[in-house]
């Protein structure tokens, strides 16, 4: 089980003074191992190290890439592509950050941010990596038989969603790139779990919703969506349309266990 303390950090960040600030905040709540650098490319060159980060946090912009660049050739590495993504960035246009959003980080954090703020990000990586060990102690949940269907149009976010599922026990697991693809799957196969996006080309979530609660089969199957879009007014009709739950995109990886709970045993059952 890693610890706070023990966590290795690549921190990205090409100016000295937010390097500095960053890493006090991080000493403040008990990281110490942090490796700065400042471009993208010598982060993606840290993955290869002895050891290798345990999480890398990142800028926005980058002399020579993008966050959105950086995260994307991380989760294309050949032996490090589930590392832990932060974004740090004092960007405010919602547009901007959208990609990076969808292409699952375990958080976004304004720049500046607090110190509180900071340890709730450091504590979902710890969920994501130590996920393993979780399952281990948590007997009452029993997951490898139930199938789920994860519905995103961004690869990368359904296998961040992947990754977190089959953490918490999920093993039978389905993709679709979006509420149309996802019919098929729906008219074939019973689930157990439906994980969808909101914000999705030719079927979004909330039709996607409305076909399995008014045409399928399956209608009581619970649903669970997760959108970038959390601030958009079109989410306002989404927690009457039956869904079990709403999280925003990064979500909070105990709050996904919390709820699995609910739904299929241990506590809150």
């Amino acid at each position: 089980m890693i610890e706070i303390q023990n966590l290795y950090v690549c921190l990205v960040e090409p100016s000295n003074m937010q390097a500095k600030l960053i890493t006090n905040h991080m000493n403040q709540i008990g990281i110490t191992q942090v490796g700065r650098v400042g471009k993208g490319r010598e982060a993606i060159e840290s993955l290869g190290g002895d050891p290798p980060p345990d999480v890398v946090m990142s800028a926005l912009y980058l002399p020579d890439m993008t966050g959105m660049d950086l995260i994307t050739a991380i989760r294309q590495h050949p032996t490090c592509s589930h590392t832990p993504f932060v974004l740090v960035s004092s960007e405010t246009d919602p547009q901007n950050l959208e990609g990076v959003r969808q292409a699952g980080p375990v958080a976004v954090l304004p720049k500046p941010f607090t110190e509180s703020q900071l340890l709730l990000s450091m504590q979902n990586t710890l969920e994501f990596l130590n996920a393993a060990e979780v399952r281990e102690d948590d007997q009452d949940l029993k997951l490898t038989g139930l199938r789920v269907l994860i519905v995103d149009d961004s690869r990368l976010s359904r296998r961040h969603i992947r990754d977190v599922l089959e953490g918490i026990g999920f093993e039978d697991i389905t993709e679709a790139v979006d509420g149309r693809d996802a019919i098929p799957c729906l008219e074939k196969t019973l689930f157990d779990l439906v994980v969808t996006d909101y914000n999705m080309p030719n079927l979004d979530g909330l039709g996607l919703v409305d076909y399995i609660k008014t045409k399928s089969i399956q209608c009581s199957v619970p649903i669970i969506m997760v959108s970038s879009m959390s601030e958009d007014e079109r989410l306002a009709g989404v927690l009457d349309s039956g869904v079990t739950a709403v999280f925003d995109k990064p979500f909070e990886i105990d709050s996904m266990r919390r709820v699995v709970k609910q739904l299929f045993g241990g506590e809150g059952a």
